[in-house]
């Protein structure tokens, strides 16, 4: 069955709350328990549970802190949402490989999400504007 615009929209903007929160329980709880979650470039690659997810939450609640999403733009299809957001926070650990030093950071994040009949997020494949978090990170 057809999730509506706001249905899909309710639970991405419960998994970014949870994100912001750095509550890993809740962002897992928005997720199917075999979750293809893929952050593109992300050196171990896509994960295929849970577990996957919250090992890469875990290494990313210790590296940016305060994060809000500012969501520019969202497209809709059958039971997928393609977001176009604005993240903005700190750099608190070594994001990336390089030395926060806790300054502000904001980069351009584009997600794919696809959603199961239960209304939870089934796929998530993230995008992120690396060369801006290079450029603001290495000066």
């Amino acid at each position: 069955m057809a999730l509506t615009r706001l249905e899909m929209d309710r639970k991405i903007d419960e998994h970014f709350a949870y994100e912001a929160s750095n509550d890993i329980e809740g962002v897992l709880s928005t997720l199917v328990p075999d979750v293809v979650h893929d952050i593109v470039g992300y050196p171990p690659g896509p994960s295929f549970d849970r577990e996957g997810a919250r090992r890469f939450y875990e290494s990313l609640f210790g590296e940016l802190s305060e994060g809000k999403i500012e969501c520019k733009r969202r497209l809709y299809g059958e039971n997928f949402l393609v977001d176009d957001s604005l993240w903005r926070g700190r750099a608190s650990g070594r994001p990336f490989g390089i030395e926060g030093n806790g300054r502000p950071l904001e980069f351009r994040l584009l997600h794919v999400i696809e959603f199961a009949d239960s209304g939870d997020i089934a796929r998530e494949n993230v995008w992120l504007d690396f060369t801006a978090i290079l450029r603001q990170l290495q000066n």
